[in-house]
């Protein structure tokens, strides 16, 4: 799958559902069918979803700790918790769960964010909050990150 663009903003109704933007659902029409899997974010409280074939390369790679270590067992106990497989509707809608809308704080104002081959759902006020805390550091970060020349995958 190509790299997801795109930042939009959208209404949640009463139940859950969400309707996809127009241009993601055109970006997501060749894995549509597959379905997705909807989970919490790590670091944020926001849920990403993940096409199912990029969820399958990720759960690979957990597949691959030690589960005789307690730390890595922790991990993957707290990484799954609340995965859902959710599918979008003939509406082009697609349901999020209860408990993920309480643990992501979403209401009815959404932002739907491409996050190179994922997509993260915030509520509004909570994403333009997370965005203009990091547009502090942003510079500083992109600098670390992207900015190291003596590693040969480094931008310029």
């Amino acid at each position: 799958m190509n790299s997801l663009i795109g930042t939009y903003e959208c209404k949640a109704d009463a139940k859950g559902r969400l309707m996809l933007p127009a241009a993601l659902k055109k970006q997501l029409s060749p894995v549509l069918q597959n379905g997705f899997v909807l989970k919490r974010a790590v670091f944020q409280s926001c849920l990403e979803l993940y096409p199912m074939a990029e969820w399958e390369v990720l759960m690979q790679k957990v597949n691959k700790l030690n589960r005789f270590k307690k730390k890595n067992n922790d991990f993957i106990r707290r990484f799954t918790a609340g995965v859902k497989m959710v599918e979008v509707d003939a509406s082009g809608r697609l349901l999020i769960p209860k408990d993920l809308t309480v643990f992501a704080s979403i209401s009815k104002n959404v932002v739907v964010s491409s996050a190179i081959n994922i997509v993260e759902i915030w509520d509004k006020d909570k994403y333009e909050q997370a965005i203009d805390d990091a547009a502090v550091d942003f510079a500083d970060l992109a600098e670390e990150v992207m900015g190291q020349d003596e590693d040969e995958n480094g931008i310029s």
